[in-house]
């Protein structure tokens, strides 16, 4: 009886030895993890929690079916803040933009007001932090967008433009516009000049590039900078 007694005892804990160190399966007979389950799952009376702070979310491999934790940082939410964008806005006479009324490009002084660090006030020039793809917007407007001073054209000059520029280089323009319209008798025609004008695309630039805003008065009678110009610029990465 004794004997008996002992063999039990010995293949009960065989049992569970083997329990602990073996692979246990459910609708399945070659399980290849501690538990294995082949089927649906359901876990009842479980306690809610209305933070990820200090836990961990379960997900499952797509590929090996195991369930693995996911960090709760992968799930965060929060608005990070866009360290890259630069905005700065200037208004005054061509003079006061550092324009000379000189045919070609005149780079634009847009002195203190900006947004952002990656915008230098002393050289006007926005350096890009990191590379990638980014929205680079310009806008240039003298008096109020329309201007009807006939002595101020001379289209036969050049077309005036502005410009944004990459390490020196113009990689897009914006020209402003004219036309002739014909008015009723007994008046005549009248030239008008369309004084705005903008450019708002986006850019692949590299890390280091270095972007400034430029004037082209080609065509223009030099009086014209002595205006109310108002000149705006924002640029800021989209994407990698």
């Amino acid at each position: 009886m004794k004997k008996n007694f002992y063999t039990l005892i010995f293949l009960g804990l065989f049992a569970t030895g083997y329990s602990q160190t073996g692979n246990v399966g459910i609708n399945t007979t070659t399980p290849t993890a501690t538990l294995d389950v082949n089927g649906n799952t359901k876990i009842r009376s479980l306690t809610n929690s209305s933070t990820l702070t200090g836990h961990q979310v379960l997900g499952i491999d797509t590929t090996t079916k195991e369930v693995k934790t996911l960090d709760s940082s992968l799930f965060n939410t929060s608005t990070t803040v866009n360290t890259t964008i630069a905005k700065a806005t200037v208004v005054g006479t061509g003079a006061l933009l550092g324009l000379s009324g000189n045919n070609g490009y005149e780079k634009i002084n847009f002195g203190p007001s900006t947004l952002g660090t990656n915008f230098d006030t002393t050289t006007d020039t926005y350096t890009v932090p990191s590379t990638g793809i980014y929205a680079v917007k310009f806008a240039y407007r003298y008096g109020d967008g329309v201007n009807l001073n006939v002595s101020l054209l001379n289209f036969g000059g050049g077309t005036p433009k502005i410009g944004i520029f990459r390490n020196g280089t113009v990689i897009d323009e914006g020209f402003f516009g004219g036309a002739s319209i014909t008015l009723l008798a007994p008046l005549a025609s009248l030239s008008v000049i369309i004084s705005d004008t903008f450019i708002d695309s986006v850019y692949p630039l590299t890390a280091g590039d270095v972007i400034d805003f430029r004037y082209n008065q080609t065509g223009l009678n030099v009086n014209l900078l002595n205006s109310n110009v108002t000149v705006k610029m924002v640029v800021y990465k989209i994407s990698d």
